[in-house]
């Protein structure tokens, strides 16, 4: 407990009252929660953190059912795959920005996919996307 005032008093006043008020209550729901289970500690909320490696996991099962992966390598597929969606999300809405659109359809992830994925892993990209779509729009 000693570091955290310590850590507080170099920022500014501001930023402490805004921070008073939140911590106030939080104490006073440890207090009636540990009380209410007889003594049991009180359960902690896991901070939910959302990733791909589920579904990392699935693919690489249905490609090598017999091989696994370790928690660096899926933590660096992970990265890519988020760094992947994001380039394309982002040339997405600027292509609907241009166009004066406000909704990103599957018109614009294809361009967008024309543009950032290299050669041949576009036109694979577009075909599997295509696919996709169609089979969605049939299952409605």
């Amino acid at each position: 407990m000693g570091p955290k005032p310590a850590s507080t008093a170099s920022k500014a006043p501001s930023s402490q009252a805004g921070k008073a008020p939140a911590k106030a209550p939080e104490a006073a729901k440890k207090t009636s929660k540990s009380t209410s289970k007889s003594g049991d500690k009180k359960k902690r909320n896991k901070v939910r953190k959302e990733t791909y490696s589920t579904y990392i996991y699935r693919v690489l099962k249905q490609v090598h059912p017999d091989t696994g992966i370790s928690n660096k390598a899926m933590a660096i597929l992970n990265s890519f795959v988020q760094d992947v969606f994001e380039r394309l999300a982002s040339e997405a809405s600027k292509l609907a920005a241009y166009n004066k659109r406000s909704t990103i359809s599957s018109r614009e992830i294809q361009t967008a996919a024309r543009l950032i994925l290299p050669g041949e892993l576009s036109k694979h990209a577009i075909s599997e996307g295509t696919k996709s779509v169609t089979k969605f729009s049939s299952s409605r």
